[in-house]
């Protein structure tokens, strides 16, 4: 499921009428007039008085200066920049000029920018404790969590009672995962406003992350309480629902979500991967087209010229590209389908990461295999990988080539047969980690709830009579046991030849050499599962779509079995079973 971070409130825009004028002259009658009109909030008669006493004295900084106010209210943030632009040249004694200014280069992206428009307006002003929250709120947008929550402590500082600072705060302390921090912060925010829904909100974030699920849902409650058109907060709901498997209530959640905001990508991506889960694959499929819509996917997004095919168009005797997307494992789970596009008569070009290349340089169906960022061929339509199944409007029981549909390299084969050399007992594959992505903080915290700590591992497997072999690629988790084997499996049955494995296709040779593969859910795993190697899949609680409910077996691959964390979310239980079975396999 896809869970959207807590986000700061947009820039406050800081609008004091400056003190009334002498009726003198008609600028100043129309200057008075706007400024009424703004205060009521009747923003475009408003603008046309500012206007007119522009026009009649272009030199008018108070003016501009409201005019950008108005034009950032629309959103017009170019034109609202060009009018604080001109105020600030004729008047740069104003730190609410520089302030404002900051909020709408924010607006553009012009980061650094902004934050120097925020400095300036603190060194006119030091105690503009709206400068530090905005300021905070920027330099929270670029990550630099140190500098942000600097700024909010001077804000709150400078005004204690300043209850969005205090929210903003714990923002900046979640990111930083100072989770009991940040709730003091929520709490103090809540203490000053108690009607304060986007900190009753947060406060739901956190408590998640720290699995109090109904602590999480009360807030999330308080929230819609407070604000019964608060998208994000129903959609967190519904994710709480659903991780305490309360379904039917995570739909409701995620159609409210999206009957509220009928553009809400990750509702309706969280709701494609609740369908999926519950095996209601044909709307699952529809709706998981909404993918590429969510911020942090649209950069994977694919503008071609050439149209996208979803099983429409007739391929006979034209060229498709295939694409992966997201994660290896995904691409080597719906690489499968290459060779029904080909039945289709179609030209088959198929695109992959580098590491994916030479494993997959036989796949059935692909006329062409493409490294990704290299020069793409001439073709007619296209296609990413994770939408081929709706395509071919794949349901559970047409899944295709769920025995195996990869093979390794015969000469690497023999190669790691020959270093392996004759060995007595089983020879079991282990990988307990999956890969970390340090680009993606949003897949952290599920990393850490799929991953298994090597210590937990090894206290169950260390004494068990077989021949174990790490499949582990990637760091932290790769670097851990290098050097140190011998540590974790004293009984010296841990073989560790991971410095070898260059690319898929050299672990897809050391696969085929095991009896067996055990492994967290990860590429690795899909890798086995698709050589037809016999696989048992470590599933954490709060399972992906794939892997469905209730089952121990997997319909994408015949060769899996599956081991389910139970509702306690402890792996040593699953760890047990698992050591009991292998310890019975290996009789």
């Amino acid at each position: 499921m896809q869970r959207p971070p807590s986000k700061p409130p947009q820039n406050n825009f800081f609008f004091k009428p400056p003190v009334n004028f002498r009726l003198v002259n008609e600028v100043d009658r129309l200057f008075q007039q706007g400024l009424a009109l703004l205060n009521q909030g009747r923003l475009e008669q408003a603008r046309d008085f500012f206007e007119k006493v522009v026009k009649l004295n272009t030199k008018h900084f108070d003016a501009l200066h409201l005019l950008g106010i108005i034009a950032a209210q629309f959103k017009a943030f170019e034109q609202a920049d060009v009018f604080f632009e001109k105020a600030i040249k004729l008047n740069s004694n104003n730190a609410a000029f520089f302030c404002n200014r900051g909020n709408v280069l924010k607006e553009l992206k012009q980061f650094e920018s902004a934050i120097a428009h925020y400095n300036k307006a603190i060194n006119l002003n030091k105690n503009y404790a709206l400068a530090y929250l905005n300021q905070g709120i920027v330099l929270f947008e670029i990550k630099k969590y140190e500098a942000s929550l600097n700024s909010f402590d001077k804000a709150v500082i400078i005004k204690p009672d300043y209850a969005e600072a205090y929210s903003n705060r714990g923002d900046v302390l979640k990111e930083m995962r100072r989770f009991d921090e940040a709730l003091a912060s929520y709490d103090r925010a809540i203490e000053l406003n108690d009607g304060y829904a986007e900190a009753f909100f947060n406060r739901g974030v956190i408590l998640f992350e720290l699995k109090y699920f109904e602590e999480s849902l009360a807030n999330y409650n308080k929230a819609i309480e407070l604000n019964r058109d608060y998208a994000e907060a129903h959609l967190n709901r519904g994710n709480v629902l659903q991780e305490v498997n309360k379904f039917g209530e995570a739909l409701i959640c995620y159609d409210k979500a999206i009957e509220l905001n009928n553009n809400y990508a990750e509702a309706y991506l969280n709701k494609s991967l609740l369908l999926l889960l519950l095996q209601d694959f044909e709307k699952g499929w529809e709706l998981y087209e909404w993918r590429w819509k969510k911020l942090e996917l649209t950069s994977s997004y694919r503008n071609f010229s050439q149209p996208l095919w979803l099983g429409d168009d007739s391929l006979a005797k034209k060229t498709i590209l295939l694409h992966a997307e997201q994660g290896l494992g995904d691409t080597l789970q719906f690489c499968r389908y290459s060779s029904l596009v080909k039945k289709l008569g179609a030209r088959v070009l198929l695109e992959v990461p580098k590491s994916l290349k030479e494993l997959l340089k036989d796949l059935e169906g692909v006329d062409e295999l493409i490294e990704a960022g290299k020069q793409l061929p001439t073709f007619d339509y296209h296609c990413p990988l994770l939408s081929l199944p709706l395509a071919f409007k794949t349901k559970l029981d047409t899944i295709p080539f769920s025995k195996a549909y990869l093979k390794a390299d015969q000469n690497k084969i023999k190669y790691w047969q020959k270093r392996i050399g004759n060995l007595d007992g089983l020879k079991v594959g282990l990988v307990w980690n999956g890969g970390f992505r340090p680009d993606q903080p949003e897949l952290w915290t599920l990393n850490a709830r799929r991953n298994i700590p090597l210590n937990t591992l090894t206290q169950t497997f260390r004494f068990i009579n077989v021949n174990f072999f790490s499949l582990q690629k990637g760091d932290p988790a790769e670097s851990e046991i290098r050097g140190h084997e011998i540590e974790y499996w004293p009984s010296g049955n841990f073989f560790n030849f991971a410095d070898d494995l260059v690319d898929f296709s050299d672990t897809a040779a050391l696969i085929s050499n095991m009896d067996l593969v055990i492994a967290v859910d990860t590429s690795t795993a899909h890798l086995a599962a698709a050589l037809g190697k016999s696989t048992w899949i470590l599933n954490r609680f709060d399972t992906c779509w794939r892997w469905l409910r209730d089952r121990n077996d997997s319909p994408w691959y015949e060769s899996v079995k599956l081991y389910r964390q139970g509702e306690d979310r402890h792996w040593a239980p699953v760890l047990e079973l698992v050591a009991r079975d292998l310890i019975e396999l290996n009789k």
